[in-house]
C-alpha cells in the first residue's frame, strides 16, 4: 500500500490546480479517496470529531451486505444444478454463480461511478462515496438473468435521475437504487416478471427436469400458498428470485452487523417485520373460508420470509436519506411499509413482490410523517407550558 500511496502522491500535482489535468481533479479525487481515507482537515469554527464520515459509513453497508451477495452468488449456480437435475458441490455452485454475477457488478459500477465522476467534473466538486453501497444493490435487486445493456441503463438512471437532479448524494428524496429497480420493473416487464430468475444455460447432454418451472414462490402463492417451497427453504433462501433477496438468514445477519454498528436503524428493521406480521395475522381473519389455499389463508410469516421482505427491510427501508428521521417516525413509516407490503401481495397479484413499491411510497410520505410527529411534539409541548 506504501508503494502505491507514493505512485498517487508523485501523480497528484498533475491533477491540482494549474497541474496540466486540473480538469480531471475529481476522478484523481474518486480513486484517492477509495484507495484511502480522506486526510481533509476542517477550519474555524466549532467541529464535532467523529471518525465515522460518509465513506466509513458506505463501507460498513457493504461489509453488512457480503453475506447476501455471498450467497446469492452461491444460490446462483445451486438453481442452474438443480434445474438440470445435477448434482454439485459449494464450490461448483460459487464459481457458476461467480462467473454470472460478476459482469453485472463490474457494469453497474462502471456505468453508475462513470456518469457520477461526469457529473462531479461538471459541477467541479469531489466525487462522493454514496454509489459504493447503490453500485452492489442495484444487481442484487435483479434476476441473474437481466442483459447487462439494461444494468447499465438501470446504474445511469439511479445516478441522473435518482440522485443528480436533486443535487447528489444525501439529497435524494428516494432510495435510488430501488428507484433503478422499479424504472427497470415498469420499462422491461418481460425482462423482470415471469420465469427469467434462473440461469438456464445448456448443460450439453442435459435437458431440464421435468415438469421444471422457474417461477418464483410469490408468482404461485397468491393462488396457493401450500404450492410455495418449504417455510425452512423460503427462510434459508433454497428457493428462485433476485440475486441477493432471497435468503433471509443471510439479510438478517447483515441487519445484525449494521445495528451493531449504529447504521441501521434497528426501529425500522423491527417495525417493517411488526407491520407485516401483524397485517399478516389481520388477512387471516378476513380469509374467504370457500379458498382454503389462497394467500389470505397463509401464515403471516410467510410474509417475512418470501421474496425480499427481509432484504428490503434491512437495507432498503432503512436508507437515512430517505427514510424518516424522527425516532416516533421512524416507528409509523417502519410499520407502514411492512404493513403495505403484504396489503400489496394479497389484494394486487400484478405486484406480487409489493415491498419495492411500498418503500419508494413511503419514501415519499416520510417528511410527512417527520412533520406530524415534530408538530406533536411542539404542540403537547405548548400545551404544557400554557397550563
Amino acid at each position: 500500500m506504501k508503494a502505491l500511496r507514493n505512485l498517487l502522491d508523485k501523480v497528484q500535482p498533475n491533477f491540482e490546480k494549474g497541474g496540466k489535468l486540473e480538469k480531471f481533479h475529481a476522478a484523481y479525487n474518486a480513486i484517492e479517496t477509495f484507495l484511502f481515507v480522506p486526510n481533509h482537515t476542517t477550519h474555524g469554527g466549532v467541529h464535532i470529531r467523529d471518525a465515522v464520515d460518509l465513506k466509513r459509513t458506505m463501507f460498513t453497508v457493504i461489509i453488512a451486505l457480503l453475506p447476501t451477495l455471498v450467497f446469492g452468488i452461491w444460490n446462483i449456480g445451486y438453481q442452474h444444478y438443480l434445474a438440470f437435475g445435477i448434482e454439485s458441490s459449494h464450490a461448483e455452485n460459487l464459481l457458476f454463480g461467480l462467473i454470472k454475477i460478476a459482469p453485472l457488478l463490474i457494469v453497474s459500477y462502471g456505468a453508475g461511478l462513470g456518469v457520477e465522476i461526469l457529473f462531479a467534473q461538471m459541477r467541479g466538486h469531489a466525487v462522493n462515496e454514496g454509489y459504493l453501497v447503490t453500485g452492489m444493490l442495484i444487481p442484487l435487486t435483479l434476476p441473474v438473468t437481466t442483459p447487462l445493456w439494461m444494468v447499465a441503463l438501470a446504474s445511469i438512471f439511479c445516478v441522473v435521475l435518482g440522485k443528480e437532479v436533486f443535487g447528489g448524494t444525501g439529497m435524494n428524496f428516494m432510495n435510488p437504487a430501488l428507484l433503478a429497480r422499479a424504472f427497470l420493473f415498469f420499462a422491461f416487464p418481460a425482462y423482470l416478471s415471469g420465469e427469467v430468475w434462473v440461469d438456464l444455460t445448456p448443460e450439453a447432454g442435459r435437458a431440464l427436469v421435468d415438469g421444471y418451472s422457474g417461477a418464483t414462490s410469490l408468482a404461485v402463492v397468491d393462488a396457493n400458498f401450500t404450492a410455495t417451497p418449504s417455510p425452512w427453504d423460503m427462510f434459508m433462501g433454497f428457493e428462485k428470485g433476485s440475486i441477493g433477496e432471497t435468503s433471509t438468514l443471510m439479510a438478517l445477519i447483515g441487519a445484525a452487523y449494521l445495528i451493531y454498528t449504529g447504521v441501521g436503524s434497528w426501529r425500522i428493521i423491527l417495525s417493517v417485520f411488526l407491520g407485516g406480521y401483524l397485517m399478516g395475522l389481520f388477512m387471516n381473519v378476513l380469509a374467504p373460508a370457500d379458498a382454503p389455499t389462497h394467500i389470505m389463508h397463509a401464515p403471516a410469516y410467510y410474509h417475512l420470509i418470501m421474496g425480499g421482505f427481509a432484504f428490503g427491510a434491512v437495507y432498503m427501508a432503512t436508507d437515512p436519506v430517505s427514510a424518516a428521521q424522527t425516532e416516533t417516525g421512524k416507528w409509523i413509516y417502519g410499520f407502514l411499509i411492512g404493513a403495505f407490503t403484504v396489503t400489496l401481495r394479497v389484494f394486487n397479484p400484478a405486484y406480487p413482490e409489493g415491498m419495492m413499491l411500498s418503500i419508494l411510497f413511503f419514501n415519499v410520505f416520510a417528511p410527512l410523517i417527520d412533520h406530524f410527529v415534530v408538530q406533536r411534539n411542539i404542540n403537547k409541548r405548548l400545551k404544557r407550558a400554557l397550563q
